[in-house]
């Protein structure tokens, strides 16, 4: 005797061995026996063999209509023998029946599943509902496989083309289009990437990076609401200082200017002023939720988006010629130690007599002119010579606390694109690489300044009980990273016993909150607290951090990208095909002259600091990679150049995408491919 049984929704036949009141043993025709219960068993038959009746049944299945067996159907509950006999004969054998049952089972949308062999027929409504999603699954089918071919031929179709950075990063695995690009990439035996980018869905690798940060950063758009600057209602004070800023010629955010007064008396009082949009609007304003939103400028070569609209960026900034609103921090120091006295804080109009840019200047005001080593035929000689003293005596002072002195012997580097001003570059630009040495006497001057009111400030915070946004580092031991929080805690990095981000207001929304908390000490002092915007624990400011810290890191990640693209947009401009570098770890090397850091095939024995000369082999632009292998190594074998101090040790080149297309098969997919 046989029988056919139900296991977990699939149905096997085989000998019967025993049975029991309960149970059964079955001899498949592999040879496996199974214990099944009796319940589960649906058909017990003499003929034919096992495998021809569920062979000759799945046959006859198919042939039953659906839509007739369904009429044929008793309202009340059924067995599929009963159906069998209705709709084929009434003397309906094991293979019919057999068949009825493989049909009613694999139709949930027509007869609903009661056991043990059970149907009942489905209301007519949802008969006709799923009818509908079964035509609609066979029209989406139809055009993901028209959409497949289009790909593979070549040709993006436009739903495609339109959601192309979602298909890639953040696709609905389940949606035609992201179906249809992963068919596309199977039949054309081509990555995703290349196949779409010859199917022109990317225009090109410059597109391809912008357009994918602004979906995944910006997925509303990067422009502004109408926004009107409020103004600031307070009758500030104006200051009897002349103040000067000291930027780069592209910036429009002027956030900090400097001042020296009394130069000559033995009492020298050093003034740091900071744009003051805090004075303007308040906390959940209209300017306010736009800063929120974004949280920081993002910059990259030949533009940038702005924290705030240029309109309201440019009621604030400290451009010359104006009496600008501030918040002013004054360092009263002993003119010939540069010691601190004391410190004041002050809301007030400063005077700004200039807007000095270090790209002009960087030249002209050196060290040696400040020092009094060479002419110094500049504005503000005298004040500038001040600041590079106090400077360095600052310096010297965080060097002390933090064990040694910082180590900056790497270059900045300004990248510049040609017909890209006051327009969005589009990738065709040509880009030019120049270098500044980290560390100019301009740099050093502004450095300085800021982490003496920061640290300040937030030491002032800390006194007076009133949180704020805090970057610290418990120590300088490898590994161990700058957090946020809102406690004053020490910055093992920097050297100073707490430090905060006040100096950029409008370009950083932490500088702006912690400029609202500043203010209400300035206003209010030691009652401050009961009327600051943000008290202690507040949950805002842990939202804020959190927010910020995403998008900071997501900015930096982009600059950084883009700025890797324009590198490798240059070398090919200039066709240069060999670089001398500096060999790191694990095969990777720094080239010389460039901002790049990339793996090199035959470094990787090399020790740290080796000097090679490396040969550029391939660059992809899409993925950023560098292709390259050593060439020669310069310096002497037997003396290896001292290993330099890593100012990021962390670093790695930019590396493959990593893209949200899976290209593994379901494994219904699998079952047909195996069968096939």
């Amino acid at each position: 005797m046989f029988a056919l049984f139900d296991e977990a929704g699939k149905f096997l036949a085989g000998r019967v061995m025993s049975e029991a009141d309960s149970s059964m043993q079955i001899e498949l025709e592999s040879g496996t026996r199974v214990n099944v219960k009796s319940a589960n068993v649906l058909l017990k038959f003499e003929k034919p063999a096992p495998a021809e009746l569920i062979a000759e049944g799945q046959r006859l299945a198919q042939e039953i209509d659906l839509d007739l067996a369904w009429e044929f159907a008793p309202e009340a509950e059924f067995g599929f023998a009963e159906l069998a006999r209705d709709y084929f004969d009434a003397k309906a054998g094991i293979t019919h029946q057999a068949a009825a049952l493989f049909r009613l089972f694999e139709a949930p949308h027509y007869f609903r599943r009661a056991g043990k062999g059970q149907f009942k027929k489905a209301p007519e409504d949802i008969v006709k509902a799923a009818l509908l999603g079964i035509e609609r699954k066979r029209q989406q089918a139809l055009q993901i496989e028209a959409w497949a071919e289009e790909l593979a031929a070549g040709q993006c179709p436009a739903p495609i083309k339109e959601q192309i950075y979602k298909i890639l990063f953040k696709p609905d695995k389940n949606g035609p289009e992201y179906k249809a690009v992963v068919e596309a990439t199977r039949r054309a035996h081509k990555a995703p990437l290349d196949l779409l980018k010859d199917a022109g869905a990317i225009s090109s690798p410059y597109q391809f990076h912008w357009k994918r940060f602004l979906f995944e950063q910006f997925p509303k758009g990067v422009g502004f609401p109408a926004l009107q600057a409020p103004e600031i209602k307070d009758e500030l004070p104006l200051a009897a200082v002349q103040a000067f800023s000291i930027d780069d010629s592209a910036t429009t955010e002027i956030d900090d200017a400097l001042s020296v007064q009394g130069l000559g008396t033995g009492e020298v009082i050093f003034g740091v002023h900071i744009a003051a949009p805090g004075l303007a609007f308040q906390p959940d304003s209209a300017v306010d939720k736009v800063a929120r939103e974004r949280l920081s400028t993002v910059y990259m070569p030949g533009w940038k988006l702005t924290m705030l609209p240029d309109e309201v960026v440019q009621a604030y900034t400290l451009i010359e010629g104006r009496d600008c609103p501030a918040v002013s921090i004054y360092f009263t120091l002993d003119e010939a130690t540069l010691a601190v006295k004391r410190s004041e804080t002050k809301l007030e109009r400063v005077p700004i007599a200039a807007n000095l840019r270090h790209d002009k200047l960087d030249g002209i005001i050196t060290e040696a002119s400040l020092n009094g080593e060479a002419p110094a035929d500049y504005a503000f000689a005298p004040e500038l010579a001040l600041c590079m003293r106090l400077a360095k005596v600052l310096k010297a002072q965080r060097a002390v606390v933090r064990g040694k002195p910082e180590n900056f012997t790497r270059p900045d580097y300004n990248f510049r694109l040609d017909s890209s001003t006051g327009r969005e570059p589009d990738g065709s630009e040509q880009v030019s690489i120049t270098t500044r040495q980290r560390g100019s006497a301009l740099d050093l001057i502004v450095a300085e300044a800021m982490i003496l009111a920061n640290s300040t400030w937030g030491g002032w915070l800390d006194e007076l009980g009133l949180p704020g946004i805090y970057r610290s580092q418990a120590s300088m031991a490898p590994g161990v990273k700058v957090r946020m929080g809102t406690r004053a805690q020490p910055h093992a990095g920097m050297g100073v016993k707490q430090y905060t981000w006040a100096t950029s207001p409008l370009r950083r929304y932490v500088d702006l909150v912690n400029q609202w908390q500043i203010i209400a000490c300035a206003r209010h002092g030691r009652t401050a607290a009961l009327v600051a915007p943000f008290k202690p624990k507040d949950a805002q400011l842990f939202s804020i951090i959190s927010g910020f810290d995403a998008a900071y890191s997501a900015y930096n990640g982009f600059q950084s990208g883009i700025e890797r693209f324009w590198t490798l947009r240059y070398l090919q401009q200039q066709g240069i095909s060999e670089l001398n570098a500096s060999v790191m770890k694990d095969g990777l090397v720094r080239a010389d002259d460039l901002p790049l850091v990339f793996k090199t095939l035959g470094c990787e024995a090399l020790p740290r600091g080796a000097h090679v000369r490396v040969r550029i082999t391939g660059l992809d632009e899409m993925t950023l990679d560098v292709h390259a292998n050593l060439l020669a190594r310069l310096d002497d074998v037997a003396e290896t150049a001292a290993e330099p101090e890593a100012e990021d040790e962390d670093e790695e080149p930019a590396g493959a995408l990593t893209l949200a297309i899976d290209l593994t098969p379901a494994e219904g997919e699998a079952a047909e491919a195996s069968s096939s």
